[in-house]
């Protein structure tokens, strides 16, 4: 019985992500809708000293207000190393740092690549590979796209051979679960609530940050910490 994630790509996303990756059979990078400002599309969150602190992606925007995720350019190439040294500012003194540090950097340093979908597909590949994720991961214009938002994600999930469709809860909002299961799929609603806490740099603890955070503090413990091993 096969199971489905389809989902906009994000910048080092968090780690209720890569749960919703690790449960499907196959995780569809949903990049052929509406790039949306001041969303995960392209930032995410680190803790620091002060607080949280966003490390965003500059993004070409101007006159093209209605461009798509796979459309998105970077506007220069300097947020890469800038990126990483502020990683590495704020990260070098979690346990785990060292053992992770090589695979980061040199995505970071040697980064020329100015699609941010791609960007993010390829930081979403190191981090699975960190966890041991082997999901299928292919993207949305792999399948024939249909109209409506509901029929096309449903259409995806059907050309895909998908007997379930994995969907974070904020998706309530708009599907239409009637339609799913006239169309012989059953929806599974992801639950991000009563993640444990684990050892974490500059108190407060908050869940709602890069993914690198859990690396870089519980190293190969960090899927204990996750609710999908």
């Amino acid at each position: 019985m096969k199971k489905i994630a389809i989902v906009q790509s994000n910048y080092i996303p968090w780690k209720g992500y890569f749960d919703l990756i690790n449960m499907a059979d196959e995780f569809v990078l949903f990049d052929d809708v509406q790039f949306t400002r001041r969303d995960w599309r392209n930032r995410n969150k680190i803790k620091t000293p002060q607080g949280l602190k966003w490390l965003s992606i500059p993004i070409d925007i101007k006159g093209k207000f209605f461009q798509k995720v796979n459309e998105a350019r970077v506007a220069n190439n300097d947020w890469s190393v800038n990126h990483w040294q502020t990683i590495k500012q704020f990260y070098a003194n979690t346990p785990y740092f060292k053992d992770y540090k090589d695979l980061f950097e040199n995505f970071y340093m040697n980064n020329q690549e100015e699609q941010l979908s791609i960007i993010n597909a390829r930081l979403i590949e190191i981090v699975n590979s960190i966890l041991g994720i082997g999901t299928k991961i292919t993207w949305s214009s792999d399948y024939e796209l249909v109209e409506g938002r509901t029929e096309k994600l449903l259409s995806i999930c059907q050309q895909a051979g998908a007997d379930f469709y994995l969907s974070g809860p904020a998706a309530r909002d708009y599907l239409d679960e009637s339609l799913a299961q006239e169309m012989g799929i059953k929806v599974i609603w992801m639950n991000y609530l009563g993640y444990p806490e684990y050892s974490q740099l500059h108190p407060p603890f908050e869940h709602g940050v890069s993914i690198l955070d859990l690396i870089f503090n519980a190293g190969p413990r960090a899927k204990d910490f996750m609710k999908s091993f």
